[in-house]
């Protein structure tokens, strides 16, 4: 599938950061404000070292461009501002439906509580969801909220989870995996799942199979990237955890250029995804991070089509399986599938 139709291709998201798909000229404009001195001086030099920086076949090194980015989101103007411009590059790609995910926990120097700051996305997405309907384009984003491994539990941003939050459809858990198992998280999702509220986990990304057990015993329903599920297999049949997430069809949010850059395989001819789809494993596919990864969800599309030799068909049967596994409401599931045909 070329790139022309993948995006023509109506498209669902479902791991997509906030911090990580700022444009450019949006960083340039609010660093420029805070008198923050960037590494580049134009969007294009920006964008080609926000790439490059994140292009290094190492997660922590990847993590780390997310400085620049997260330094400038801690008011609610710039909140609301990006939340707003996400809304609108979604809508140009195609998307019709797609769920950012950031950790309110990060966005607090200024002086914004997690209430505040969650308010401030809604009201950009919001205003970016009746802008795209005026113009005749149907798209519906909503919230997820990231908890850090590597961070204390912030029980304040538990409490808006757990509260349901508008716009708030579910709960991440984030942030580098080596070295940071779930049990600290245990008490705040056994009460986040007790409200309602879905789980996914960033597990299977920069650790193997035992990330993706840990994740599944603690009650995620996605994966986020999962594609080290791989590793659970020998030369004639898949081991128990693989096994799990194939027979409860675990949907995999798989980024495939993202995986690239942090070292999963080097090119995405090479994905896991070419060993994963055959088997029958769930698979979406998503940007992860737009900024840093260069990259629009229709090129992700159509690069993991030319790998995988998808058609048409096989696309849009990956983005009915990607609305069926988002944490949206079936009253917004239903306003939408019709549109996946």
């Amino acid at each position: 599938m070329d790139s022309a139709t993948a995006m023509s291709l109506p498209k669902v998201v479902l791991h997509d950061h906030l911090d990580g798909g700022l444009r450019p000229t949006t960083v340039l404009e609010l660093a420029a404000q805070r008198g923050r001195p960037l590494p580049a001086r134009t969007p294009e030099d920006l964008a080609a070292w926000f790439f490059e920086s994140a292009d290094s076949g190492s997660l922590t090194r990847y993590l780390g461009t997310f400085t620049e980015t997260v330094s400038l989101m801690q008011d609610a103007d710039s909140l609301r501002r990006i939340a707003r411009e996400f809304v609108a590059d979604m809508a140009s790609d195609g998307v019709i439906y797609a769920e950012t995910r950031w950790a309110p926990q990060q966005h607090l120097a200024g002086g914004l509580t997690p209430v505040a700051a969650a308010e401030a996305v809604q009201a950009g997405l919001v205003e970016g969801m009746e802008s795209a309907s005026r113009s005749g384009t149907t798209i519906i984003v909503r919230q997820i909220l990231c908890l850090m491994r590597h961070l204390d539990v912030p029980e304040d941003v538990v409490d808006l989870a757990v509260n349901h939050a508008p716009g708030v459809v579910g709960v991440d858990i984030a942030g580098p995996e080596d070295g940071f198992p779930l049990a600290p998280f245990t008490n705040a999702l056994t009460r986040i799942q007790a409200a309602g509220i879905h789980l996914t986990v960033h597990a299977g990304e920069a650790v193997g199979p035992e990330s993706i057990l840990d994740a599944l015993d603690h009650g995620a329903e996605r994966l986020g990237h999962g594609v080290r599920i791989i590793e659970d297999r020998n030369e004639s049949e898949w081991g128990p955890t693989a096994q799990r997430v194939l027979s409860n069809q675990v949907p995999l949010e798989v980024c495939p250029t993202s995986n690239t850059q942090t070292g999963i395989c080097h090119k995405v001819a090479e994905h896991p995804l070419s060993t994963l789809w055959p088997a029958g494993f769930n698979v979406t596919v998503s940007c992860d991070n737009r900024l840093m990864s260069r990259t629009t969800t229709s090129r992700e599309i159509s690069l993991v089509s030319q790998a995988l030799c998808w058609n048409r068909d096989d696309a849009l049967a990956v983005q009915r399986n990607a609305l069926q596994a988002a944490f949206c409401s079936q009253d917004d599931k239903q306003s939408l599938v019709h549109l996946l045909v």
